[in-house]
């Protein structure tokens, strides 16, 4: 433990930067310096974020440092901690940061400061909505996401950007009403809304089953699932290269990250009564939208109904309830923040040059791109879920956890790797081999030093623990076991009073 209260500090330090940037000129100058303050930010962040790392113990799955102060009246709390659930969480959030902002440095030049305020204050949310140990605390963050990535998508997005925020903002905050809901009925049924405490409550069958719904309601268009995922292309095309960066790698998990901490522990029997639900939409989002992306003329769009498919394992392994697939549902989503995030970067090398993202416009790059050739190789059979790379350990413990449980459910699945490979190395081949015969691909450039310094690191990581996965599956090991154990218990208990009766 810590003596100082060092998520607050990586959860706030960020709001500082901003504050900083707010109040710089509108000159040359201040546009230089609003970027290095938020790089600066960002980088100082991330290495404060480490300590947790290095402070953290995976044999335990208590929350640690935990900070608890009066807020709301007395009965609502600030109350921060992490497990070994949420932490690799804040981790991915933090070290993804920087490199948005790198990814910004020169595609970014109209209203800097704003946009570098507005992914500082995005970071914060962020951080907080992983750290938050109160129900309404958590509902503050998760909300507040929302504000700054409108913004970011309808002030620096494409064409269609205003229609693509609307609809962005519009699938999550409604989605998120019913939760709000949810949160009111459970805190008066409690008579608290610290998190804890309330894993440890028994809620009533009857409320289980419509808060798990109303809880789903938000997660499920924040995952996305399908059929609630139509939001994610329009936003994901019209959004700046960092902004899909930010998208799929954080803002996603949150629906992933909200089932493993409060549909599963605190609404056992629901999610026992409705897991076949659950079971349906993601064998149909991992089919469905896969034969969508072979359809796809626009790179991001392919990316984004990717997406869409492998949170269907995400979803699928969770919902099994064994070591496997709980284990791999968090791996998933971790590798998937990685990959997916390096390879909108690399859409974004080519539309920074090219200004285009149609499939049809590109064409021989290895001829011209050699590097690009190769880390866009590296990502694209990371998605794939190729051995040896980060995006095969998380599907694969996925589907061995749910064979466990429904065979049919984890065959059907297993479509979506065929399926993945598929429109992937179809993508590779229209963009990177073939005859270089488009005149305005004669002299594209290949990647620079900053982008290197940028897709080396995401590169290295991928390979790295998917060769050797398990410092990141350890480390949320005791947390998992615990959240295993006291989803049986409480569903052995429900049976126990049943026999009684």
């Amino acid at each position: 433990m810590t003596s100082w209260p060092i998520l607050s500090v990586v959860t706030f330090l960020p709001l500082v930067g901003a504050l900083f940037i707010a109040f710089l000129s509108d000159d040359e100058a201040g546009v230089r310096n609003a970027r290095w303050v938020a790089l600066w930010t960002t980088l100082i962040t991330f290495a404060i974020s480490l300590i947790l790392v290095w402070r953290f113990d995976p044999s335990s799955a208590d929350f640690q440092f935990v900070e608890k102060r009066p807020w709301l009246g007395g009965a609502i709390t600030y109350s921060m901690g992490v497990d070994g659930i949420s932490l690799p969480f804040v981790i991915l959030t933090t070290a993804l940061m920087p490199i948005s902002i790198l990814a910004s440095w020169e595609a970014i030049q109209r209203r800097v400061r704003e946009y570098m305020i507005a992914f500082l204050i995005l970071e914060t949310l962020m951080v907080g909505t992983f750290c938050a140990l109160d129900l309404v605390l958590f509902y503050f963050f998760f909300e507040g996401g929302l504000i700054p990535m409108f913004i970011i998508i309808g002030v620096w997005g494409g064409p269609r950007r205003v229609y693509a925020s609307f609809k962005f903002f519009l699938y999550t905050f409604l989605g998120s009403v019913f939760m709000l809901l949810a949160i009111m009925a459970m805190y008066w049924d409690a008579g608290t809304a610290d998190i804890p405490t309330l894993l440890h409550h028994t809620f009533p069958r009857a409320l289980q089953t419509w808060a798990f719904l109303a809880f789903l309601a938000s997660f499920a268009v924040k995952l996305p699932m399908w059929p609630v995922h139509t939001w994610l292309p329009d936003a994901h095309v019209e959004a700046p290269t960092a902004g899909s960066v930010i998208l799929a790698a954080i803002l996603l998990k949150m629906g992933g990250y909200g089932f493993l901490r409060f549909s599963l522990p605190m609404f056992p029997e629901a999610s026992q009564h409705l897991a076949p639900l659950i079971y349906a939409l993601s064998v149909i989002a991992i089919i469905y939208t896969s034969l969508v992306a072979l359809m796809q003329e626009d790179v991001k769009k392919l990316i984004a109904y990717s997406s869409v498919a492998h949170m269907g394992f995400v979803t699928m392994g969770i919902f099994a309830v064994t070591a496997q697939g709980i284990a791999g549902g968090i791996f998933q989503m971790i590798s998937h923040g990685i990959v997916s995030a390096a390879l909108f970067l690399c859409v974004g090398v080519v539309y920074d040059r090219m200004h285009t993202r149609e499939i049809a416009a590109y064409g021989g790059l290895v001829n011209r791109m050699p590097i690009y050739a190769f880390v866009f190789m590296v990502f694209a059979l990371a998605n794939v879920g190729l051995p040896g790379t980060s995006g095969f350990v998380g599907e694969f413990l996925t589907l061995i956890g749910t064979f466990r449980v429904n065979n049919w459910v984890a065959t059907l699945a297993t479509l979506g790797t065929i399926l993945s490979a598929a429109y992937m190395l179809w993508l590779y081949r229209k963009v990177i081999f073939g005859r270089l015969e488009k005149p305005n691909l004669q002299w594209i450039k290949d990647l620079g030093w900053r982008e290197i310094g940028i897709l080396a690191p995401l590169v290295i990581v991928t390979i790295l623990i998917g060769v050797y996965p398990k410092p990141v599956l350890d480390f949320s090991a005791a947390s998992v076991t615990q959240l295993i154990d006291n989803y049986h218990h409480a569903l052995g208990g429900v049976q126990a009073a049943a026999l009684t009766r």
